[in-house]
């Protein structure tokens, strides 16, 4: 999963309602720790990974880090076609602008709710296993 660090709370939620639904997530701050090879564990599981679910928000759509993440899963062939674009709250105040034109093309899901204590993931679950 990927998303931008002040988004952790919800990444946390949506990794949990994700497992909840059958898949394994690989979140950044629940498997790193201090004094980790940061850089090399996130690229062994982008590696390992079939799929990358992208929480986007405002904080998302300004992260280099995010867009990093979006950039590798595009060129990966490991995620051709497993690219999870997800809209956190309203579309209409999204800064679609900041995220790259391709993802525009690819289907979106939202995430209408994101205080949600057990957001409504069913959608993206079954994309994904669709897509395995």
């Amino acid at each position: 999963m990927s998303y931008a660090h002040t988004d952790a709370v919800l990444a946390a939620r949506v990794s949990n309602a994700l497992e909840n639904n059958g898949l394994e997530v690989w979140d950044p701050d629940r498997e790193l720790l201090p004094g980790d090879n940061w850089a090399g564990e996130i690229g062994r599981a982008l590696e390992e990974s079939d799929a990358m679910v992208v929480l986007l928000t405002a904080a998302a759509a300004s992260s280099p880090y995010v867009k990093r993440d979006i950039g590798y899963a595009l060129g990966a062939i490991n995620f051709s076609n497993r690219l999870i674009p997800v809209v956190v709250g309203d579309p209409d105040h999204f800064p679609a602008s900041e995220i790259p034109w391709i993802v525009h093309r690819m289907p979106w899901f939202s995430l209408e709710d994101p205080e949600a204590d057990n957001p409504n993931v069913e959608p993206i679950a079954e994309a994904i296993l669709a897509r395995a």
